[in-house]
């Protein structure tokens, strides 16, 4: 991936590796991991997810993260294009207060592989399963 990730995405799993922090978009009523897409080519990776962490769940302070993997290219669920980087971290400490109501009307821990995930979240979530980061 020769570019810079169009957008960031952060995984924080719970401690026991079953449950992951999820936020359910008002648009659609779909859940997915939250982060969103950098303002401009400018702002770096690492501060597009403080701002957008911030600005979704502002009570939430999180654990040391670290970058996971860069994804381009097509997803192999849905067939869309995807430009993302992946930052991973075991924990958070915090309320899950919204921020943007006009943009997400729900955070949960969760355990996702029964609900209704976007594309780009089933994506990782999987690849995050089928590599020992969570489980079952």
């Amino acid at each position: 991936m020769g570019r810079k990730p169009k957008a960031v995405k952060l995984v924080v799993a719970a401690k026991d590796g079953r449950r992951v922090l999820l936020v359910r978009r008002r648009r659609d009523g779909l859940w997915t991991l939250p982060g969103g897409k950098r303002d401009g080519e400018s702002e770096s990776l690492k501060s597009c997810l403080r701002r957008e962490f911030h600005e979704e769940l502002p009570q939430l302070r999180l654990r040391k993260y670290h970058l996971w993997k860069k994804v381009g290219g097509v997803n192999g669920i849905s067939g869309r294009r995807m430009s993302d980087a992946i930052y991973f971290t075991r924990g958070a400490k915090g309320d899950l207060t919204i921020g943007d109501r006009r943009e997400i009307d729900k955070a949960e821990w969760r355990r996702p592989w029964k609900l209704k995930l976007t594309p780009t979240s089933r994506y990782i979530l999987s690849r995050l399963l089928s590599e020992g980061f969570l489980k079952r």
